[in-house]
């Protein structure tokens, strides 16, 4: 099949630029923080590399969207490109929002030269602003390119794995900061978060990859089956984060408090993600039932 390379138009279409500042953004993002001096505390360093991962992670794959779209090369490939593309604009527009609140508040040095540090985060806050971008344009393509990640059911899932991603920090951090009694608190969420996390990647790797007819079970009862259990396992989990700011009155470290802060805040949202995609999956089946 011969390359086809898009036509001059397209390179000044709404897609393209967005894109095109998106690579450029990331790439300026990890870039300057990578040529900073950083803190050596824990806290500082774990915070530092999430958003590092976030920046060079959404460069890579955005840049291979963006090649792969010039070149028309996309279509040999066998995945939902409608989902793919989809998945990765609202899920960089949400680590980067993500990113572009942590790396001031947890990483940034208020002390020290602040230049560079500062340029990272507007680079960030742009990124956030270009995925965005991008989210609504695709949303407001023809009908018949739409796919199910551009649906409420499909954004919910991305937000279900935003959660699980976001949760990944503080807990590490916990497992450090939190001691004497906790342990089985860290355990049981770790656990909740790993299996949720699990869960919604293989979701996303059955719709992206066009597997659900392949599916054991019908693919609505699958996705039913994962909100049932992501709901009671963030229930689980979002009860020990309340239970742990019941305790924060006996522990007076600041970045502690911080952690079970942000760690709560996130449970909550993505507990409410799983609460609400359950529903849409249960009005699903009775629809069908009635059939």
């Amino acid at each position: 099949m011969p390359v086809i390379v898009l036509e001059a138009k397209d390179f000044t279409s709404p897609l393209f630029l967005v894109r095109t500042l998106e690579v450029l953004t990331t790439c300026t993002a990890f870039s300057l923080v990578a040529s900073v001096e950083h803190s050596n505390t824990t806290w500082n360093r774990t915070f530092r590399i999430f958003c590092m991962f976030i920046w060079c992670f959404f460069f890579t794959i955005t840049l291979l969207i963006h090649i792969l779209s010039i070149i028309q090369f996309h279509s040999l490939i066998r995945v939902s490109w409608k989902n793919l593309t989809m998945t990765v604009a609202v899920l960089g527009a949400l680590m980067t929002f993500s990113t572009s609140v942590i790396f001031p508040w947890m990483v940034m040095d208020h002390k020290g030269e602040l230049p560079r540090p500062v340029a990272a985060a507007v680079a960030s806050g742009l990124t956030f602003l270009a995925y965005t971008s991008e989210s609504i344009v695709l949303r407001t393509q023809a009908h018949e390119q739409r796919g199910y990640m551009r649906t409420m059911p499909g954004l919910l899932k991305i937000i279900q794995l935003w959660g699980g991603c976001m949760i990944i920090p503080p807990v590490v951090e916990m497992v450090h900061e939190l001691r004497n009694g906790v342990a089985w608190q860290l355990s049981v969420s770790g656990v909740s978060y790993g299996v949720c996390i699990l869960m919604s990647l293989i979701t996303l790797v059955v719709i992206i990859g066009d597997f659900a007819g392949r599916c054991l079970l019908p693919f609505d009862r699958f996705l039913a089956g994962f909100s049932l259990i992501g709901v009671l396992l963030y229930m689980l989990a979002t009860v020990i984060c309340f239970t742990k700011i019941l305790q924060l009155t006996e522990n007076k470290n600041a970045i502690t408090q911080q952690l079970v802060i942000m760690e709560t805040v996130i449970s909550s949202i993505t507990l409410l993600a799983y609460t609400v995609d359950l529903a849409f999956s249960i009005k699903l089946l009775c629809d069908r039932g009635r059939m």
